[in-house]
C-alpha cells in the first residue's frame, strides 16, 4: 500500500488549524500524528523527511508540512536559478533549489527556495542537509507572506547567513538583506526597471522586471 505524509488545513474560529496525518494515495487517513507534535527528535524528523516527497520544516520538536508551490512561484524560482547558476559555478560554489534542507541551529531546519555556498568544499556542504549557507532566497507565498518577510528573516539571521533575498510577487519587489551584527539590514529594495545586485556575489545582477515577467503565463501565438 502506498502511503504519504500530509498536513490537513482546516479553518476554526477564523484561525487555521493543522493536522499532521499519514494518508493513503487516495487520501484516506490512516493515522493522526498530532499527538507527537512538540516531541519529535531531530533523528526522527530526518527519517521522516527521507521517506516523503513533501517539503517539511522542523522547529524544536514541531513538524510543519509546507504547502505545494504555485506555478508562478516555481516559474520565478526557475528563472533566478537559471540566471544565477552559471555565476555560482564559475566561483566554484554550489546552488540548489528547495528540497535540500538547511539546519539553521540545533533543533531547527528550514527549506529555502534557493540556497548557495560559494565554495563547494565548504564543510557545511553535506549530503543530507546543509549546515548553513552563504546566500538564500525565498519567493513570498501569497497564503502566508509574513513567513518569508518576518519569520524566515529571523531564522536566516540566527543561522548567520550573510545574505537573504526576498522575491515578492505580491508587489513586484526584490529585497536584498545583508547581515550586520547578527541582524539583517536592507542593502536595497528593487522594483521593475532596476537591477537587483548582491554584495555577497560581486558582479551578479538580475533584471527585476524579467524576474516577475517569468511568473506570468506565456502568451500563445495569436492570443
Amino acid at each position: 500500500m502506498s502511503m504519504a505524509l500530509d498536513y490537513a488545513m482546516e479553518t476554526a474560529n477564523g484561525a487555521h488549524c493543522g493536522e499532521l496525518q499519514i494518508v493513503t494515495a487516495d487520501g484516506t487517513e490512516l493515522a493522526s500524528l498530532d499527538g507527537l507534535q512538540g516531541l519529535w527528535t531531530e533523528e526522527q524528523f530526518l527519517k521522516l523527511v527521507a521517506g516523503t516527497n513533501r517539503l517539511v520544516e522542523f522547529t524544536d520538536g514541531w513538524i510543519e508540512i509546507l504547502p505545494v508551490p504555485t506555478r508562478t512561484h516555481q516559474a520565478i524560482l526557475g528563472f533566478v536559478y537559471r540566471v544565477l547558476y552559471p555565476f555560482i559555478l564559475e566561483l566554484g560554489g554550489e546552488l540548489y533549489l528547495s528540497g535540500l534542507g538547511m539546519r539553521t541551529r540545533p533543533g531547527k531546519f528550514r527549506q529555502p527556495d534557493l540556497l548557495a555556498l560559494l565554495d563547494a568544499a565548504d564543510p557545511r556542504n553535506q549530503n543530507a542537509y546543509w549546515h548553513g549557507a552563504d546566500w538564500v532566497l525565498e519567493v513570498v507565498s501569497p497564503g502566508d507572506p509574513n513567513r518569508d518577510l518576518v519569520q524566515k528573516r529571523s531564522d536566516y539571521a540566527e543561522a548567520g547567513v550573510p545574505e537573504y533575498w526576498i522575491v515578492n510577487p505580491l508587489n513586484d519587489t526584490i529585497t536584498v538583506l545583508t547581515l550586520a551584527d547578527g541582524q539583517y539590514v536592507e542593502h536595497g529594495l528593487f522594483r521593475p526597471g532596476d537591477r537587483a545586485d548582491s554584495p555577497t556575489l560581486p558582479g551578479f545582477t538580475v533584471d527585476v522586471a524579467a524576474v516577475f515577467a517569468s511568473g506570468e503565463p506565456a502568451k500563445r501565438e495569436g492570443s
